[in-house]
Parts: structure tokens; C-alpha cells; sequence
């Protein structure tokens, strides 16, 4: 659903490499777009849809599982919608604007009985999941400090990313959450405290949304990460201090190959698609009827991260994170 840069130029190559699932239908509000997509595809012109007529969807057995590809404000409708209409989703990141539209995506799918996912694709890296791997074990250590960057300049200046309407917010909801995802996922807990700070060097461009955030998160076993996301320049970076040693990647949140260090140790880069194992992941999950890695509840949790992110920079203070998943 939404045949923008990202479906065409990574979702689409990726079912080439998917193993259990295949590309069956679109919905784009271009007919002439999805005729394309559908001759070069090889699916069935019934397959194309509409975002009036999507609900039909209901009655097409050819798909099982709708991908999410919109602006960030639109994704909790359609999510509402895939549900009711029986479809599991996947939904690209941020899941929603806010925690609590978080929650009534779950709670949609749960009632309808689908599984809901994430497009965190870098779960399913294996140099990005070696320093997850490496915590706790002999050589390393429990996680000390994680340090997260995801920046690049923004350029188009009419696009859809800077329109508060439709992106929610700025580099954090765009970038941002590779940030928070990083320092989650590498420290193995939920952080218990925020504190922000926003810098913005043009407020015409980024009048509607942020521009910089730096912003730092407490862990309740004593680490702390330090986490930097921008539109105004580029960073792409990810370091790991263990009690007994050190990782790294850069760049960090590419498609890519992956590159990296563990413990003077250089990360082999591997080349495939990212996409292709998570897609493929999400189809065990649905034939095994467990939940995914990277559920709905991975979108919340960022959600709430987020959240007070920009509470903390609304108050100029640290912001406690008491609110549960």
C-alpha cells in the first residue's frame, strides 16, 4: 500500500530473494502507476486497489498480508482497515504518531484476530543482531553506553516529510526511531527516563517539524545512551560499550551491506536483502501463530520513547518514562 520510493526500490527487488511469500496486489491512488506495477509484477488487474475501495480487499483470498507504505499520519487508519478487513499487516515505521494511537492499532488487530509487525528490518541483519548477541556473554559483558546516530540533509523542501499533517514530526519520527531502536534493542531494556534537546538552524524549511533532537535515555540497570537524529546533516552510526569490550557499525541503519567491528574483530558485510528475511519472518509467525520479533508492541514501545522525547523538549527538563506498554 503506497507505491512510493521505498516499495519500488526496496520493497519490490525483495520479494525476488523472499522465500514463503510473493507480491499479489497494490493500492495506490495511481491507476496508471499500478498497471505498471502489476505487468512488471505479474499479478492479476483485479488486484488493484484504491484507498476508496480498499475494504474489498476482504473478499480477495490471492492476499493475505497488507504492507503499510504511507505518510506516518495515515498509517493507523489503514492499519484499522487491513484489520477489519481479516488482512495481517505490516506497517512501516513510525507505526503511529503517538503511543496511543500505538495502542489502538494493537488493540485493532488483536480484535480481529491478525498479526501486526513492524518494518524493522535490521533485526533481521546479522552483523546489526551480532552486537545484540555478544551482551551478556564471557567476552563482553553487560551493555555500559550505547551511542546512536541517523542524520541525513533533507532536500526537497515541498515533500511530504516536513508537513506536520502528514509526518507527525521531523527527523525524530522519521529517522529518529533507528535511534531508539538501536539503544533498545543493544541494551536489552526499556528506558526509564528522557531527556531532549532540539536545535534548528533553518526555521523557514523546518517551520512545521524538527530539524535536530539530540536526546539521551537512562536504563534501568545503570546504561545510558546517547542518541543524535537531523535533517540538516549526515551521521550513520552505531557504538557499543560492553564491561569487557567494544562494537560498532558504521554506516549503522543502512539496507546495506552492514559494515562493522566487534571486540578489534572486523563484521564480515554480508550483501542480501533485509527486507526478504523479515517479510519472510512475518510468514512464520503467521503459520506458527507466534508473535513477531518487531509486533505491534515494538511500535509502541518507540512510540512512548518518542513521546517523551518531545514532552522533554516542550518542558526543558529530563521526563520519567512511567507509562507501561
Amino acid at each position: 500500500m503506497g507505491l512510493g520510493n521505498y516499495a519500488t526500490r526496496q520493497l519490490a527487488p525483495a520479494f525476488k530473494e523472499t522465500h514463503h511469500c510473493k507480491l499479489t496486489g497494490v493500492v495506490s491512488g495511481d491507476p496508471a502507476k499500478a498497471k505498471r506495477w502489476s505487468d512488471e509484477h505479474g499479478f492479476a488487474p483485479e488486484n488493484i486497489y484504491d484507498y476508496e475501495n480498499f475494504d474489498s480487499i476482504a473478499k480477495n483470498p490471492d492476499i493475505d498480508v497488507v504492507y503499510i507504505v504511507l505518510p506516518n499520519s495515515m498509517h493507523l487508519e489503514f492499519i484499522e482497515r487491513s484489520a477489519a478487513a481479516g488482512k495481517h499487516v505490516i506497517c512501516e515505521k513510525p507505526m503511529t504518531v503517538t503511543a496511543e494511537e500505538s495502542r489502538r492499532a494493537i488493540k485493532a488487530c488483536r480484535a480481529a484476530g491478525v498479526q501486526l509487525s513492524v518494518g524493522y528490518r535490521l533485526h533481521f541483519d546479522p552483523n546489526y543482531r551480532a552486537l545484540m548477541l555478544a551482551r551478556g556473554t564471557a567476552p563482553s559483558g553487560q551493555v555500559r553506553y550505547v551511542q546512536a546516530d541517523m542524520a541525513f540533509p533533507m532536500g526537497n523542501p515541498n515533500q511530504w516529510r516536513l508537513r506536520k499533517a502528514l509526518a507527525g514530526g521531523g527527523a525524530m519520527y522519521d529517522v529518529g526511531v533507528y535511534c531508539t531502536q538501536s539503544a533498545r534493542f543493544f541494551v536489552g531494556e526499556e528506558p526509564i527516563a528522557v531527556t531532549a534537546q532540539e536545535i534548528k538552524t533553518d526555521p523557514v524549511k523546518f517551520a512545521e517539524v524538527d530539524e535536530t533532537i539530540m536526546f539521551q535515555l537512562e536504563f534501568p540497570g545503570g546504561a545510558t545512551a546517547n542518541c543524535t537524529t537531523s535533517y540538516g546533516f549526515r551521521s550513520n552510526s552505531v557504538h557499543v560499550d560492553y564491561q569487557k569490550g567494544w562494537g560498532s557499525l558504521q554506516p549503522a541503519h543502512n539496507y546495506g551491506p552492514i559494515q562493522g567491528v566487534l571486540h578489534n574483530q572486523p563484521l564480515e558485510p554480508r550483501k542480501f536483502s533485509q527486507q526478504a528475511l523479515q517479510m519472510d519472518d512475518f510468514v512464520r509467525c503467521i503459520r506458527e501463530g507466534v508473535e513477531s520479533e518487531v509486533s505491534g508492541l515494538e511500535g509502541l514501545k518507540d512510540a512512548l520513547v518518542v513521546d517523551a522525547v518531545y514532552q522533554s523538549i516542550a518542558n526543558g527538563s529530563r521526563r520519567t518514562l512511567i507509562e507501561s506498554v
